[in-house]
């Protein structure tokens, strides 16, 4: 059994760097926290223990639902979006699915009007650009992994700002946390779920 570091005093900690010689392309579990730049409120607010969000806020959270559309090979499961920052698990699942053709592009309604390039040169649209990332591999030249899709999705809600003018900046890194244990998998979701009732406590405030 392994020990399980995922919480240090009593709160949730993820490293910063990712796990030396750790292949983040395999299928696994993986709790990630993508946090905006100074962790400037950009998402909304908390009030009597929800999460009100923004317009921002609402992009994000739209965004991160539509991850798996563009990334076939990955599945959501808990997620929350926060005032400055994002906790969600991510699951990536390389094993063979049907293909389809989406035909709605990320964050449609959000960028009406906006004259942006379509992943391929196909056209020229008024919706964002595809989640995808533009050369195909994550960091460190690893094709389906966990820095791709997280890249993307930062691409999505960044377009967006740009687009409707608001000065909008993640911070560079992510963090995240490879589960490995079902019991650490059980209270990581509890934790994303309750964050918003945890905000006076949430290291992130």
């Amino acid at each position: 059994m392994m020990k399980d570091n995922s919480k240090f005093k009593n709160k949730y900690r993820i490293a910063s760097a990712r796990l030396r010689e750790f292949d983040y392309s395999t299928d696994g579990y993986y709790f990630v926290t993508i946090c905006t730049k100074n962790h400037r409120h950009f998402f909304g607010e908390i009030a009597d223990g929800e999460m009100r969000l923004s317009e921002m806020g609402k992009i994000a959270q739209k965004c991160w639902a539509e991850i798996p559309e563009h990334f076939p090979f990955v599945k959501l499961d808990e997620f929350v979006v926060m005032p400055n920052h994002i906790h969600g698990i991510i699951i990536i699942d390389h094993s063979p699915v049907e293909t389809h053709n989406y035909a709605s592009p990320v964050c449609e309604k959000s960028i009406e009007k906006q004259d942006l390039m379509v992943l391929q040169d196909i056209k020229k649209t008024q919706n964002i650009a595809s989640l995808r990332d533009v050369n195909g591999s994550g960091a460190g030249g690893q094709s389906g992994n966990l820095a791709s899709v997280v890249r993307g999705f930062k691409i999505g809600v960044t377009k967006f700002a740009k687009a409707n003018r608001i000065n909008f900046a993640w911070q560079p890194r992510f963090y995240d946390h490879v589960i490995r244990k079902d019991e650490s998998l059980s209270r990581i979701r509890e934790y994303i779920r309750y964050n918003p009732i945890n905000w006076n406590k949430d290291q992130y405030n």
